[in-house]
């Protein structure tokens, strides 16, 4: 990807579809509670970069046309995602979220919620209400996956023995299920065939796999202020690709030793630094960022059995973009 390539360079091909969906968004969100109003207005005012309306606009438009139904199909995921954060917080007791106060620090538990059953009920009723039934089967199949993926990954977890054939399944469904109906939704919504539907679903599989490869790799970069690797999943005992690796290439001593580390000092700097020079120096993080690059070509060779247009430039440019961010 070229240096200058921005999010609003790729968003300028459906910049007028973007802002007619931030009216769509608020929208399905308004309720006759006043707290309600009060909570969305502030989740509205603090979103992220939206990339999962960019995935459904794009898909859309390289498929067909956009139209109402692509926008309430963007909507539908934009509200089960919010609802999923909104949980997440509650359950990992996170007080912060893009750098401002999360729900549940601010309104506590029992509101944070009763909010996010609410933001699920209004995607669905979205749907419903339109009879949009096929964009739901789709957003309802990938809330199914990140549900699986969630606990097969906490299953896993407590013994650190993830291989990294069941790495990539918990990833599939916890990460790139979501990407994979935003890509699905999108064409579905311009009156894609079936087969059309399914390779733009691969793509966002593809694209999601990478994506979390991706958010892997950051666990080992320096901060800026510190100099030290962020180290979250390992603090965390989180099993990530880069760790996976080496603990497949190393012997039973060493092994032992390093999952002894993780379990037992994982909150030691020092003990965790050392485990980070060792999957550095074994490839860990080299290894990662090949698999991570196979996803994303994976991911381009089915783009280009879509005809070149301004919409698949951006969507390529999207891809590139998900996996060279600094953050």
């Amino acid at each position: 990807m070229k240096p200058n390539i921005s999010l609003n360079s790729i968003r300028e091909p459906i910049i007028v579809d973007l802002q007619e969906f931030e009216k769509t968004f608020s929208n399905s969100m308004k309720s006759s509670i006043p707290l309600l109003n009060i909570i969305t207005r502030y989740l509205v005012k603090r979103k992220g970069k939206q990339m999962r309306p960019l995935f459904v606009f794009l898909s859309a438009g390289v498929c067909g046309e956009i139209n109402p139904r692509t926008q309430r199909a963007a909507a539908m995921i934009e509200l089960l995602h919010t609802a999923t954060l909104v949980h997440d917080d509650v359950v990992d007791d996170s007080h912060k979220r893009r750098g401002f106060f999360s729900i549940n620090a601010l309104w506590k538990n029992k509101i944070a919620v009763l909010l996010g059953d609410y933001l699920l009920s209004r995607g669905l009723l979205l749907s419903l209400d339109n009879n949009d039934f096929d964009l739901l089967k789709i957003v309802s199949e990938a809330t199914r996956d990140m549900s699986e993926g969630e606990l097969l990954q906490i299953e896993k977890a407590r013994r650190l023995d993830i291989t990294e054939e069941v790495y990539f399944e918990i990833i599939r469904k916890k990460t790139a299920s979501l990407i994979a109906a935003c890509c699905k939704a999108g064409a579905a919504s311009a009156g894609a065939d079936a087969a059309a539907m399914e390779r733009m679903r691969t793509f966002g599989e593809y694209t999601g796999i990478a994506f979390q490869i991706k958010d892997d790799l950051f666990d080992y970069q320096k901060e800026n202020d510190t100099g030290k690797p962020v180290a979250i999943d390992i603090r965390e005992k989180k099993m990530t690709l880069p760790l996976i690796y080496i603990l497949s290439q190393s012997g039973f001593f060493e092994k032992r030793k390093i999952i002894s580390t993780i379990k037992r000092k994982n909150l030691d700097p020092e003990a965790v630094e050392k485990v980070i020079q060792t999957v550095d120096s074994k490839g860990g993080i080299v290894y990662a960022t090949e698999r991570m690059k196979f996803y994303r070509d994976k991911a381009l060779e089915i783009l280009k059995t879509f005809p070149a247009s301004d919409m698949t430039r951006s969507l390529e440019q999207l891809l590139h973009f998900t996996i060279e961010r600094t953050r």
